[in-house]
């Protein structure tokens, strides 16, 4: 019970006033206080566009994956995609992780050369591509409070004057709550109670808030549809979409990471994971392409 008050407690507590706190408005006057909320981004994801999911300002969503998969590198080209506004929580990845990834997806190089320069201090040739994304902000904290990502998005605010229009918080369970141990239902409560404060936020900074997370146990190879009930805590009640990603592997060291819709409150959805768009991965780039139509 201790983090579902204390999210609420911190509820309002960012330099923005909330729509609704103040009144109440007629269908027209909520015209003029909707704000960005609503507003999709930029997105790379074509397949997953076809089966109208899309990852709106103001609201929650979460994609869930086994280990390996390829949630981080999901979020990564969503992220850069568009030149878009971003505050990226890292706590998975750490910063020449995500440096060498980001830099061989914006320029195409290939990563092993990319990390190649960057062990060697031959960075220089990326810095002119690099600048041009200057507000996507990284935190590397692995194990970040309520407070820090707070005071992060206040820092966001101060620099640009504007909240970020992405925020990703990679993994859900990297930030520190009250309930760090415990069984299976303190587990499952801490997490809903997360995910209320992530949708809040959403509301609260007109972003959209992308969170990565795990599946349970059966479901951890990643090498078959995940449906809804595999999301590890069973928190399908907060976000308003939900993805599981899972991988097919065609022993060449290629790879097709297969995305379903299992939640999607404005569009298609299929709770058993079975309709899935497509994505090959490349390797070299670290990008993620949509398999042809007819496949």
């Amino acid at each position: 019970m201790v983090l579902r008050q204390r999210a609420r407690r911190r509820r309002g507590c960012l330099p923005v006033e909330r729509p609704g706190r103040l009144g109440i408005y007629s269908l027209t006057q909520s015209l003029l206080v909707k704000g960005a909320a609503g507003e999709p981004l930029p997105s790379p994801f074509r397949g997953l566009a076809r089966h109208e999911v899309e990852f709106r300002r103001g609201e929650f969503s979460l994609v869930a994956a086994g280990p390996g998969t390829g949630k981080s590198l999901f979020a990564l080209n969503l992220a850069l995609h568009g030149n878009i506004p971003v505050l990226y929580f890292s706590a998975d990845s750490n910063a020449a992780t995500q440096l060498t990834r980001a830099t061989a997806l914006l320029t195409g190089e290939n990563v092993r050369d990319v990390k190649r320069k960057l062990l060697s201090d031959d960075f220089g040739d990326y810095l002119v591509d690099l600048s041009k994304r200057w507000w996507i902000r990284f935190d590397y904290n692995a194990r970040p409070t309520l407070a820090d990502i707070e005071l992060n998005l206040r820092a966001y605010f101060e620099v640009f004057g504007m909240f970020p229009h992405l925020i990703v918080v990679d993994n859900i369970t990297n930030v520190s709550g009250d309930n760090p141990a415990g069984d299976a239902e303190s587990f499952t409560f801490g997490l809903e109670a997360m995910c209320e404060y992530m949708s809040d936020m959403a509301r609260v900074t007109g972003a959209h808030v992308l969170s990565l997370h795990h599946v349970t146990g059966e479901h951890s190879d990643g090498l078959s549809p995940i449906p809804l009930s595999g999301v590890k805590g069973k928190i399908g009640r907060v976000p308003n979409v939900i993805i599981t990603l899972f991988k097919e592997i065609d022993g060449m060291d290629g790879r097709i990471i297969h995305a379903s819709p299992v939640k999607n409150r404005e569009g298609f959805e299929d709770s058993s994971g079975q309709t899935y768009s497509s994505y090959a991965f490349n390797s070299t780039n670290m990008r993620l392409e949509d398999v042809d139509d007819s496949l």
